[in-house]
């Protein structure tokens, strides 16, 4: 069993924290500094809603399909930029890519409490001689949200 509740109130937890700052960033921080894999603000943003809507299709697809399950790995050999350029982070509207964040967390937080727990030793094949269980792709799920928010703090105090 995974302990859910203190997954949902780490993540809701950073939601109540950043949607605020993140709405009240000026256009230039958010679409000019850029980390080292070359990203602005917004297209890390762009990332992390991604990357919750991966999860949530492969939390649901653990769920009911084959163990080990065969599912796209969209970050493998750099599609994850694909994903930010096609979707043309970069011109979405800020309002529009923070609420979308938020409510894809939100509703990642609702999945994650009613995964079964009779599947969460099912595993994903998430590259080549490489499995992850549904656990423990869960239990990673806030280590990698921090990670990019941290990128995302870093460019807001980053000096020029």
């Amino acid at each position: 069993m995974i302990e859910s509740s203190s997954i949902t109130s780490e993540i809701l937890s950073l939601i109540e924290d950043w949607e605020p700052r993140l709405s009240s960033l000026p256009h230039e921080i958010i679409t000019q500094r850029r980390n080292s894999q070359n990203r602005t603000i917004k297209q890390i943003l762009g990332h992390l809603i991604d990357s919750t809507s991966n999860n949530t299709h492969r939390i649901v697809h653990l769920q009911y399909q084959p163990s080990p399950l065969t599912f796209p790995n969209y970050a493998t050999f750099g599609n994850n930029d694909r994903w930010i350029a096609i979707q043309d982070y970069q011109n979405e509207d800020w309002m529009t890519m923070i609420q979308l964040w938020k409510y894809s967390l939100l509703h990642f937080c609702h999945v994650i409490k009613n995964v079964n727990d009779d599947k969460l030793e099912n595993e994903w094949i998430s590259g080549s001689d490489k499995t992850i269980t549904l656990k423990s792709m869960i239990i990673d799920f806030p280590r990698h949200l921090k990670l990019h928010i941290s990128e995302i703090n870093e460019l807001i105090n980053k000096n020029y």
